[in-house]
């Protein structure tokens, strides 16, 4: 279904494609690669409600619906659910929870406001953040210019494929409410 190994790494990078400051950019609003830059996938948005994640030859992974301005589910070609994402809170883009197929439960939480990347735990018994990390999402812009951003993404080992397509899942869904489509290449 998918590319060799793309939910078997232990990192990929999901980040803006690069183009030129001067012509418009036509193509996918994501790329998911290794973090040696072989392109695996791309996300496409179909509309302000819908993106899809296919592998660079055109299949499908997963589509990522967005509910309201903070709540994501994640289904398969079947249309069967095989996730979710939901951020709570007065800044959106500081936690989100996730859900995977088996509803294993994780948070991706930002220590601080001011830091650059949201640490992966399993979700406690109150909700909140369980003491090992499972995984690591680091930001960074790659043109300041036009403020392209990647996010680095680290998994650990014991992560199964279907959480691992989760974690990616959900980096889009943080990339979304930090750059929603059409808005400011401000990030939030």
């Amino acid at each position: 279904m998918t590319e060799p190994g793309l939910f078997e790494l232990e990192a990929v990078v999901v980040g803006q494609p690069k183009r030129s400051r001067w012509r418009s950019y036509v193509g996918p609003a994501l790329a998911v690669s290794t973090v040696k830059g072989t392109p695996l996938a791309w996300v496409t948005y179909t509309d302000d409600t819908y993106c899809v994640l296919t592998t660079t030859s055109g299949e499908f992974i997963v589509r990522i619906e967005q509910f309201g301005p903070v709540e994501f589910r994640f289904t398969d070609a079947a249309d069967r659910e095989v996730g979710t994402a939901g951020a709570r809170g007065l800044v959106k883009t500081r936690q989100m929870s996730l859900r995977t197929e088996q509803g294993r439960q994780f948070l991706l939480a930002r220590p601080g406001l001011l830091y650059a990347e949201w640490h992966l735990t399993e979700t406690d018994t109150e909700g909140g953040p369980a003491p090992e990390m499972l995984g690591r999402v680091t930001v960074s812009t790659i043109d300041s210019w036009i403020g392209l951003q990647q996010y680095v993404v680290e998994m650990d080992p014991r992560l199964d494929a279907s959480e691992r397509r989760a974690v990616v899942a959900s980096v889009v869904c943080l990339h979304r409410l930090r750059r929603p489509p059409g808005g400011s290449a401000a990030p939030a």
